[in-house]
């Protein structure tokens, strides 16, 4: 395993690329959307095609052994449907979010979801939360009570994104499968209730993806847009700090905001103000994280000394 070193520009540059795609997702579902295709369609075609891809990945890791290994443990195979749940449903509500003028919401929870993280961290796992932290966490409250009134309604959808991802990275966590293995598990545990959805769509004329070669290419795009930034976000973390990966990983949910502008969603007043808090949340939190790296690598290079 490669050591993490700050400077590293193609860790950098690679992070930058998976979290642009993450970011630009949103304009790929709303083409998508646009050109007859409905939210379960689209997860559906993403569930199929994400096998491949993520297979093919796997053949070129060399991991097939483990894929293997993980498929004959039953209790590995156990946690692993159940992440696979979670992340389904975070799928199935971020695809609804971005073909139905929800994106401004579904961005906010992609904000929160490192804070909800961090909270999750100290429950379950006792992790310490410090000053940063907390003030990060309140402000990012702030803000969601402050969007909560701003839509006349809890945003359910932000919220549900990243409890359902939070969930996911939690339960990951305890399951001994590397990345890649434990992507592939889970699209092959998708795939027969894709399959057969787009069966059935086809038996009864609605398949979009099939009604045309144009078609067939854009449900074809689902494979490498889901798996690729998982790849590269697997090679990246490998090679840099956690504060670096922390000031990077909001350029997803502002890139998500960006498109929700662009395409025409109402941002009034009063959840511009919302959005100003969770970056508030999301900027302290990011130089909590560079505070926390600087003291560990002080702590490393004064053990080496001694």
């Amino acid at each position: 395993m490669t050591a993490p070193t700050p400077n590293d520009p193609r860790a950098v540059a690679t992070a930058i690329a998976c979290y642009s795609l993450w970011g630009l997702l949103p304009l790929l579902f709303m083409a998508m959307a646009a050109h007859g295709f409905g939210a379960p369609e689209i997860l559906a075609h993403r569930a199929v095609w994400s096998v491949f891809v993520a297979g093919l990945f796997l053949l070129l890791a060399g991991q097939w052994g483990e894929a293997r290994r993980v498929l004959a443990t039953p209790r590995t195979l156990a946690w692993l449907t159940l992440s696979a749940a979670m992340i389904a449903t975070n799928w199935s509500l971020y695809v609804f979010a971005t073909t139905q003028h929800a994106t401004l919401e579904a961005s906010l929870g992609y904000y929160i979801n490192p804070l909800l993280n961090m909270a999750a961290g100290a429950v379950l796992f006792r992790e310490r939360i410090d000053r940063w932290s907390a003030v990060a966490i309140a402000l990012a409250a702030v803000g969601v009570v402050i969007q909560t009134i701003a839509l006349g309604h809890v945003p359910i959808i932000g919220l549900t994104l990243a409890i359902t991802f939070c969930a996911y990275a939690v339960i990951r966590k305890r399951v001994p499968a590397s990345a890649q293995t434990g992507l592939f598990v889970e699209c092959l545990l998708l795939l027969p209730i894709g399959a057969l959805f787009l069966a059935w769509l086809a038996t009864h004329g609605q398949a979009t993806g099939f009604a045309s070669p144009a078609g067939l290419a854009w449900a074809l795009v689902n494979g490498p847009a889901t798996v690729i930034p998982l790849v590269l976000f697997a090679w990246s973390a490998r090679r840099l700090p956690l504060s670096t990966l922390g000031f990077i990983q909001f350029l997803a949910p502002t890139l998500q905001f960006a498109c929700g502008v662009w395409a025409g969603e109402a941002l009034t007043p009063l959840r511009i103000v919302s959005f100003v808090f969770i970056w508030a949340g999301a900027g302290v939190f990011a130089l909590g994280a560079a505070q926390r790296s600087r003291a560990a690598r002080r702590a490393m290079a004064l053990s080496e000394t001694v």
